[in-house]
C-alpha cells in the first residue's frame, strides 16, 4: 500500500471490504472485535467467489444434502453485506467463523494495520462518517452498493486479482455528505 495524493491510497480490494464490513456491522450495532471478524470472513468468501468465477480456485462439489449434514453445534448465520456469515457466541461475544474455528479479532486488526499502515485511521474515520450517514435499516440495504461505489478500480479478469487501485478517501466522504438520514 503507497500513499498517492493527500487523500488517495493505493491498495487492494480485500482489505477495504474488510474494514468496510466491519464498520458497518459495528453501525448495526456489533462490537468491534466481533464487526472485524465478520468483516474478514465477508471478505475471504467474496475473494473465494471471485476466484471461483475466474478459474483460480477449483468450485466445491459438495452436495447440498451432504452440507447439511455437517455439525453445526452453536455455529449460526449473521447476514451482512447481503452474505450469510458463519458465527459462533464464545465467552468473549459473537465471532464469525472460518472452517470450524473463530477468528481472532487481534489478527484481523494487525492485518488491516499491516495493508493501510498510517492510513488506517483516516480511512476508518471516512468509513465510519459514511455508515452514520445512514440510518442501520437503510445502511442494510445500501452498504454493498456503496462499496461498489468507493472500492479501488482494478483490471477485469485475472489480471486485476491481487492487483492494487486507488482508495479515495474524498470520494468516501462525498457519499457521507450525500448520506441518507443517519
Amino acid at each position: 500500500m503507497k500513499g498517492m495524493a493527500a487523500n488517495t491510497i493505493s491498495i487492494n480490494r480485500a482489505p477495504v471490504l474488510t474494514l468496510w464490513a466491519a464498520v458497518v456491522a459495528e453501525r448495526l450495532g456489533f462490537d468491534k472485535d466481533e464487526a472485524l471478524t465478520l468483516g474478514k470472513v465477508l471478505a475471504g468468501l467474496n475473494a473465494q467467489s471471485k476466484g471461483r468465477r475466474l478459474g483460480i480456485f477449483k468450485p466445491h462439489e459438495e452436495t447440498a444434502k451432504k452440507a447439511r449434514e455437517k455439525k453445526r453445534g452453536e455455529q449460526f448465520w449473521i447476514e451482512l453485506l447481503g452474505r450469510n456469515l458463519p458465527a459462533i457466541a464464545t465467552d468473549d461475544g459473537i465471532r464469525a467463523v472460518q472452517g470450524d474455528k473463530a477468528i481472532a479479532p487481534a489478527s484481523v486488526e494487525r492485518y488491516l494495520q499491516s495493508k493501510f499502515g498510517d492510513n488506517l485511521d483516516a480511512v476508518r474515520s471516512a468509513m465510519k462518517q459514511l455508515a452514520h450517514s445512514f440510518a442501520p435499516q437503510e445502511l442494510v440495504a445500501a452498504a454493498f452498493s456503496l462499496y461498489e461505489e468507493f472500492r479501488p478500480e482494478i483490471p477485469a479478469g485475472v489480471r486485476g486479482w491481487g492487483a492494487q487501485g486507488n482508495l479515495d478517501l474524498d470520494l468516501i466522504k462525498r457519499l457521507a455528505n450525500q448520506g441518507g438520514a443517519g
